[in-house]
């Protein structure tokens, strides 16, 4: 096995561990059978009755406790779904990197998890009691619950995970700059473990409603689970969805040193904005380029490397036509593409962790999962999408984007070890 330096000599950093909770599935093995079989998870959502969008991208009910048995958890009811996804996702990472948190070096363990909006189904049911009742209809949790911070508070403590401990927010990018910012701190060793991804469970009245009313969502009521239909040319908007992601990262000597083969190299990774607009994507797409060729600049790699592409593709007219324009200019016809929100509809500050776990696995498995749901390529995309049905392709590097409202730009570059 040969691990390949960073440029300037720096640690080369594996994925060693990694653990999804998704509309397609508890755990990674049950989302990517069901991405790759291409099948939708959007339905009608009795929650959002009455609304203009009424359907979305929902995780399957499961109990946490059977999730996690054994671990140090609080009541379920002093935890909103996002922190109980993150909790299973990040247990399930840990797990497939065979480290154990009883006895892991606890000082040196950072955590560090993105979420968009945090536990809005908190403050949404707790505002509802609040006009209902006033103040002592409130519960005492609310804080706890809500605040975006503690999710990552929540692990450290489940976890026992004693060194940094950081939350990040850069919208529908959140997963990867968590995952960015913790492969810098091995970097600089101010940590040997790091707990690394996002989460999201926002698929409420409000918050569905303000996205409709940005005119982000799909309007296909009348068929949701053929809604989203990344780079399709009949795409008009994306599909609500919830979920976490979480890996392992370590430096490569340290997890060899234990006996741990990679999933994964993080070869690289780039950052920018687009300094364009607060809701949509710079259609030019310079800040997305920018964040492509810095992730290949960090991975000492040449556009004619990279042979797949998992896209941020949210099935909206304008990013789908971006980002396919930014990829042939800058890597030409040759990546093979795919999106993955045709399945688990758009996971927003949890996407990007989860579509990174889904690339480990087309590196893995020499497997591009298709995009569900299209059937003719819109006019002007240039790309080679993968449709109907996986394909088998050898790939040796990779990258994942996420783009988020703002203006964040993040994309990772991953090499199979």
């Amino acid at each position: 096995m040969t691990v390949r330096s960073a440029p300037g000599d720096r640690p080369p950093v594996w994925i060693t561990g990694a653990g999804v909770v998704s509309p397609a599935g508890l755990g990674v093995q049950a989302t990517w059978e069901r991405v790759c079989a291409g099948l939708p998870t959007a339905r009608t959502d009795p929650e959002l009755a009455g609304l203009p969008v009424d359907f979305s991208c929902r995780v399957p009910p499961y109990d946490l406790r059977e999730a996690l048995p054994g671990a140090r958890l609080p009541a379920p009811e002093r935890l909103d779904p996002f922190t109980v996804f993150a909790a299973t996702a990040a247990g399930e990472a840990i797990a497939d990197a065979g480290l154990d948190p009883g006895v892991w070096p606890a000082e040196r363990v950072a955590v560090v998890v993105g979420t968009s909006l945090g536990g809005a189904r908190t403050l949404e049911d707790q505002h509802e009691r609040f006009l209902d009742g006033g103040y002592r209809r409130l519960s005492a949790s609310l804080l706890p619950r809500y605040m975006p911070n503690l999710v990552a508070g929540q692990l450290s403590i489940v976890f026992g995970a004693r060194g940094p401990c950081l939350q990040t927010s850069t919208a529908c990018a959140s997963g990867a700059t968590a995952i960015t910012i913790a492969a810098d701190l091995l970097r600089a060793g101010r940590c040997d473990i790091a707990l690394a991804g996002a989460t999201e469970a926002c698929v409420t009245p409000l918050i569905t409603s303000a996205f409709a009313r940005l005119g982000a969502l799909s309007q296909r009521t009348d068929a949701p689970g053929e809604a989203s239909r990344p780079f399709d040319r009949e795409r008009d908007g994306f599909v609500m969805g919830e979920g976490a992601g979480m890996v392992v990262l370590e430096r490569a000597e340290d997890a060899t040193a234990r006996g741990c083969r990679g999933r994964a190299l993080l070869a690289g990774y780039g950052a920018t904005s687009d300094a364009h607009h607060p809701v949509a994507p710079d259609p030019q797409g310079a800040g997305a380029v920018r964040a492509i060729r810095a992730a290949l600049e960090d991975a000492a790699a040449g556009a004619d490397e990279v042979d797949h592409v998992n896209a941020h593709g949210t099935s909206t007219p304008l990013n789908d036509a971006m980002e396919s324009a930014v990829i042939s200019h800058v890597l030409g016809p040759r990546p093979v593409v795919t999106s993955t929100k045709g399945v688990t509809g758009h996971l927003l500050g949890a996407a990007g962790a989860v579509e990174a776990v889904l690339t480990l696995r087309t590196l893995e498995e020499a497997l591009v999962p298709p995009c569900a749901n299209l059937r003719e390529v819109s006019e002007g995309i240039g790309i080679d999408v993968v449709m109907d049905r996986p394909r088998h392709h050898p790939v040796n590097l990779a990258l994942s984007n996420s783009f988020g409202f703002g203006g964040h730009n993040v994309v990772l570059a991953f090499r199979r070890v």
